[in-house]
């Protein structure tokens, strides 16, 4: 039988407490002391002392696994599908592990849009100074010149980024259940120009700095004998503050802060500005959206904030399971009516594919896409 370092750790607390129950009231009070103590402990924190270090490959040779010639991450040496309990009972660290191999598959993602589809990565604010924060979206050549067709993918909310559906089916499935490189290949072979938006890349994270705090000796006009007891103190709590977050978070991580990106802090915001920026700008009669979860309550947002131009520029809307609401989002009776003509919300079903399926608002219609769309978006 194991026995973790945090059992070890508690071990002689619980003993001291069943031998201090046995005597009399002075030993009761240390009893309720000890209680106190075991309840500050944060035990998801103290299992942390058993992790292994959060230290993890920054590339896919490094994890062993590699895409093989049908788009399927597999192992390697053993050809096997990813497995996400690496380490038994060790959740917390299995997490971290898959999270740092998604970010190698997002990285992974962008390389394929720019040499498979032959997209070109643009930077986003346009007018951005060279220190500021800064997003992108990926356009074909002719996303802006094509004079016909114009297709638009925005993903959902969470981890994904630009050319992701869904991360855990591109590592579970395959690149053609995850990604949007299938529709990308297939607008593109039809004669579109597309856009691949990229609504959840809102702030950069940097580490926040440390701020130093001035010695009271520094500028004290106490006496020299008072101002060493009071530096000592200081300096003694400070090492016993130290030790306790080691103990309490041995796997602590860095401290971030979040710098926002200029109009574009909110996958909302974000569909707006490329808008603005671009699909307004591009010379296609035909503009197609295709949007998946919240990328479909973004679409009402920005319909709502630019009705007019939408209805004169856009010619269709799919949807697949979005989770927009038009009483919540306050779209009006005209946008309502717009929606009904030309958007329509494909959701998961039983239901045979394209049957209808009831829906409690008033605005576009929702058609089955089958239980097989779970493995498709």
């Amino acid at each position: 039988m194991s026995i973790s370092l945090s059992s070890l750790i508690l071990l002689p607390i619980w003993i001291n407490m069943a031998q201090i129950q046995q005597g009399g009231p002075d030993e009761k009070e240390k009893t309720t002391a000890l209680k106190d103590l075991l309840s500050r402990i944060d035990l998801d924190e103290l299992m942390k002392k058993d992790e292994p270090p959060l230290d993890f490959p920054d590339t896919l040779e490094g994890f062993e696994y590699a895409f093989n010639e049908k788009g399927q991450l597999r192992h390697i040496k053993t050809g096997e599908p990813f497995v996400f309990n690496y380490r038994e009972d060790l959740h917390r660290w299995n997490q971290k592990r898959y999270e740092a191999l998604g970010e190698i598959i997002t990285k992974y993602v962008y390389e394929l849009l720019e040499k498979d589809c032959n997209l070109k990565k643009i930077s986003i604010p346009v007018d951005a100074t060279e220190s500021e924060p800064k997003s992108f979206i990926f356009m074909s050549e002719d996303a802006l010149t094509n004079p016909q067709k114009l297709m638009v993918l925005i993903h959902g909310s969470g981890v994904v980024r630009a050319g992701q559906w869904a991360r855990r089916l591109i590592i579970n499935e395959d690149l053609d259940s995850g990604t949007q490189i299938p529709f990308i290949k297939r607008a593109v072979a039809e004669g579109y120009g597309v856009i691949v938006l990229n609504p959840n890349e809102n702030y950069i994270e940097v580490e926040k700095p440390k701020i130093h705090v001035q010695s009271s000796s520094d500028s004290s006009d106490e006496p020299a004998e008072k101002r060493e007891r009071k530096d000592k103190v200081s300096k003694e709590t400070k090492k016993r503050r130290d030790f306790y977050e080691k103990y309490r978070n041995p796997q602590r991580e860095k401290e971030m802060m979040q710098l926002y990106i200029r109009e574009n802090g909110s996958p909302e915001e974000h569909a707006i500005y490329v808008w603005d920026h671009f699909i307004a700008q591009a010379a296609a009669e035909n503009v197609f959206f295709v949007a998946h979860s919240y990328g479909g309550l973004a679409f009402v947002e920005l319909m709502i904030q630019r009705e007019a131009d939408v209805k004169n520029k856009v010619t269709a809307v799919a949807l697949t399971d979005s989770v927009h609401n038009v009483w919540h989002q306050e779209a009006g009776k005209t946008i309502r009516e717009w929606m009904r003509e030309n958007c329509c919300n494909w959701v998961s079903s039983s239901e045979p594919l394209d049957t209808s399926v009831e829906s409690m608002l008033p605005d576009c219609p929702r058609v089955s896409a089958e239980n097989l769309w779970s493995l498709r978006v």
